[in-house]
């Protein structure tokens, strides 16, 4: 006897009237579209130079150098929040870039960069922080006396242009109080351009010469005259200005955010000032001390013939530096940028 019925042929019916169609999906509990790895190109994006940061707004340039040069505030889009932007960076900006009052763009992406200026907390701290992008050049700023100059504090600061291929400049304040020769022989051989300044006389002329058509980042100790120095560059910057302590020689914190700012020689050609917080110390635990090398290219070439792992100080065996140095192949010209080279590699013994 078959097992086949009629009631089987009803369910068969029953079964053809579902589809894929008819199937039911849970509903998203959160309300919301899944999420997507995929982002958007932002063809229509604009780019725009950073020029200030605060509590997460930026305050970004448009369509610079042109009639149309604007402002505009914006924030930072979520797939960027693990991303820094700080001063300097070139940004792709949508949405709202009028800039009237009340409105707010947003940044959705930062262009590569070609140069970084980064620190750590100290020596030991891996963990670096960047200060500032795109920079061509440094101006270190340091007091002749009141505070007394750190020559330390300014290897460091020149280890760490060298490391990010940054040209380093040097603006020594307050002459009047004290002869800045001394200090100056400790950077006898780097090719290093000096700028010496009085409290009454400063060579705003010579200075702003050397920062037009370049990005600048101004550094320097507390209490030395950077914001002074960029107050006189930048008619209406009211950087903030401090005093020394008479008891401790100390410069008091004044300025504590890093602006980009507009500096002109009154021919129509400008330059970019990037004023930062004084520092106390600069970390350097991000350094390749490979890169101070090579910021002494004649050095470089000779230490081609240097036994592997060279470090180069005077107790290096058999190093081609020290060599050439002693038998008088470089001059005291070489003697002079081999001991700058040396104290520079130092910095990361101490």
């Amino acid at each position: 006897m078959s097992w086949w019925t009629d009631d089987d042929d009803e369910d068969d019916d029953d079964l053809d009237l579902y589809d894929e169609s008819t199937v039911r999906s849970r509903p998203n509990p959160k309300g919301n579209r899944p999420r997507t790895k995929t982002r958007p190109e932002h063809a229509d994006a604009r780019i725009a130079r950073v020029l200030g940061v605060d509590r997460g707004r930026y305050t970004v340039l448009l369509d610079e150098d042109t009639p149309d040069e604007r402002q505009v505030t914006a924030a930072r889009a979520s797939e960027l929040r693990r991303n820094p932007i700080v001063n300097g960076d070139r940004v792709a900006v949508v949405g709202d870039t009028t800039g009237e009052e009340g409105t707010l763009a947003r940044i959705v992406r930062i262009e590569p960069r070609t140069t970084l200026l980064r620190r750590s907390a100290d020596d030991t701290d891996e963990v670096e922080r960047v200060i500032v992008a795109n920079a061509d050049q440094m101006l270190i700023v340091v007091a002749a006396a009141n505070p007394e100059p750190r020559t330390r504090l300014v290897d460091r600061y020149l280890v760490a242009a060298y490391d990010a291929g940054i040209e380093p400049m040097l603006c020594v304040t307050k002459t009047d109080l004290a002869d800045p020769e001394p200090f100056l022989a400790n950077f006898a051989g780097l090719d290093l351009p000096v700028f010496t300044s009085r409290q009454d006389d400063i060579p705003l002329h010579d200075i702003t010469a050397a920062l037009v058509g370049h990005d600048t980042v101004v550094v320097g100790h507390s209490g030395v005259g950077k914001s002074t120095l960029v107050n006189a560059l930048v008619p209406g910057a009211k950087r903030a200005t401090g005093h020394v302590n008479e008891v401790t020689g100390r410069g008091r914190h004044t300025s504590s955010s890093t602006v980009s700012l507009r500096v002109e020689d009154g021919a129509g050609h400008h330059g970019w000032v990037i004023d930062t917080p004084g520092v106390r110390s600069f970390g350097l635990g991000h350094v390749n001390t490979d890169s101070i090398l090579k910021a002494f290219t004649d050095l470089a070439q000779i230490a081609e013939d240097c036994p592997r792992g060279c470090t180069h100080l005077p107790d290096a065996p058999d190093c081609a530096i020290i060599e050439a140095v002693e038998e008088g192949r470089l001059g005291e010209a070489g003697r002079a940028r081999l001991d700058s080279l040396q104290r520079l590699l130092a910095t990361f013994a101490r």
